[in-house]
């Protein structure tokens, strides 16, 4: 393919060579022009290790070259990767100019080209950056309103600096977002010779991925720094016990935990937490990443609670009181909080919960039920029926075959809340296509 990529920073560097190498026509565009010299006479203008080495085959061999026009990488290729820069200003928020310009520059070398041309963000930008710049700039500089000669996609990189060619190469997955399904096959095309899957979603999800990856990225780091502290006030080799858990492939590294859904509960997991805490502040230890974690949890039971009630409606009905589905166990459920708050905003509230409702009858968890929330117990009922008619709110808490009968069941005059977000289907199982 003929692709023109804007911007000669570190990623397009990576992209431009890492492309021309797969047998590309690739043809860089900069406004500085030592950078677009240096390119054409082979040299890295950035230090990456094998960089150099790759840009003096591909620019030797004539599959990269590079220029300061615009216009001339346009009218030479099908299709244009943006690598500009998004520098943050001190309050977070992105500068969008190079964004914005090099849109319009587009747009102007597009105003009377027929066929179809497609634009591809590269660069990191938060949801809705697409709708809301690139797209606007690339019309106003064309003069045209928006039509099938114009796709525009994203396509965020997954590059660490120091392994960026090798990432390249064989990166995570590449990742794709548009809305018209016709911006994703040139795409499919260019990097065939990838290593990956190749994932094709929307553009706002596919925005946000990098975003969702780096913060996790920079969570780790964080929570292993934090871990280490406590380990050495504790006497113990941090190394060797971040060594055994990144062992646990089945909860520790894994999908396990990180589906978007309502507050942990349960016996272990906040009772461990404080301990942890309190092990750390008896050694005068900071841990404010750790530390964060229970009351971040109880941010969203209070932002259940406010759901609720800004339905303005009194009679509430729950499905599913334990702390997660299968179980019993009342002990520290967000439910029962929830409940309780609901309760004491003076809402009606039922609830069904088939485990719970056995465990009353049979004691599994019955004296915890008896002794410290003997108020919720009196509230359970045993029939779908019975619950959805005297519910005005249905609030779903938890991903079972009872909430999905509640879901089926709820009629148009309900107010459903699913604190589980599953929507009637798996978590995590988003719209999206999946090839390898």
């Amino acid at each position: 393919m003929r692709v023109s990529i804007f911007g000669l920073g570190y990623v397009g560097c990576v992209t431009a060579a890492g492309l021309a190498k797969a047998g590309h026509e690739v043809i860089g565009v900069d406004v500085n022009a030592e950078k677009v010299a240096m390119i054409n006479r082979a040299v890295s203008p950035v230090v990456e290790p094998g960089l150099a080495d790759l840009l003096a085959e591909v620019v030797k061999g004539g599959q990269l070259r590079a220029t300061v026009s615009g216009e001339e990488a346009v009218r030479h290729a099908d299709l244009a990767l943006l690598c500009v820069g998004t520098p943050g200003h001190a309050n977070g928020e992105q500068d969008l100019d190079a964004v914005q310009r090099v849109g319009t520059e587009i747009g102007q070398a597009l105003r009377r080209r027929p066929q179809p041309y497609t634009v591809v963000l590269r660069s990191t930008v938060l949801p809705g950056t697409i709708e809301r710049v690139l797209v606007p700039s690339l019309l106003a500089g064309a003069g045209r309103a928006r039509g099938s000669w114009l796709r525009v996609a994203v396509n965020p990189e997954f590059m660490r600096e120091g392994s960026s060619l090798r990432d390249f190469a064989h990166p995570p997955f590449t990742l794709v977002g548009c809305d018209d399904p016709e911006a994703a096959s040139p795409l499919r095309s260019l990097y065939a010779g990838v290593d990956a899957p190749f994932v094709h979603t929307t553009l706002r999800t596919a925005e946000m991925v990098k975003y969702v990856s780096n913060a996790f990225h920079a969570l780790k780091v964080c929570f292993a720094n934090e871990i280490g502290d406590v380990c050495a006030a504790a006497g113990v080799d941090a190394h060797e016990a971040m060594r055994i858990f990144l062992m646990d492939r089945k909860l520790n590294v894994s999908e396990a935990y990180l589906r978007p859904g309502f507050a942990f509960g349960g016996s272990c997991l906040p009772k461990d937490l404080r301990a942890l805490l309190y092990a750390a502040r008896t050694t005068d230890i900071s841990v404010p990443l750790l530390s964060a974690i229970l009351p971040s949890n109880g941010g969203q039971i209070h932002r259940a609670a406010e759901a609720v009630l800004a339905a303005r409606k009194r009679r509430v009905g729950v499905v599913g009181l334990s702390f997660k589905p299968g179980t019993d166990d009342l002990r520290e459920s967000p439910m029962v909080a929830l409940v309780e708050i609901l309760i004491g905003k003076g809402c009606e509230v039922r609830i069904l919960d088939r485990n719970v409702s056995i465990a009353r009858l049979i004691g599994a968890n019955r004296r915890y039920i008896e002794e410290e929330i003997p108020h919720i117990a009196s509230l359970m009922c045993d029939d779908l029926g019975v619950l959805l008619a005297h519910a005005e709110v249905v609030v779903i808490g938890n991903s079972c075959e009872e909430a999905a009968r509640a879901l089926a069941a709820a009629s148009p005059s309900h107010v459903v809340i699913d604190l589980t977000r599953a929507g009637g289907r798996q978590p995590l199982e988003a719209d999206r296509e999946v090839s390898v």
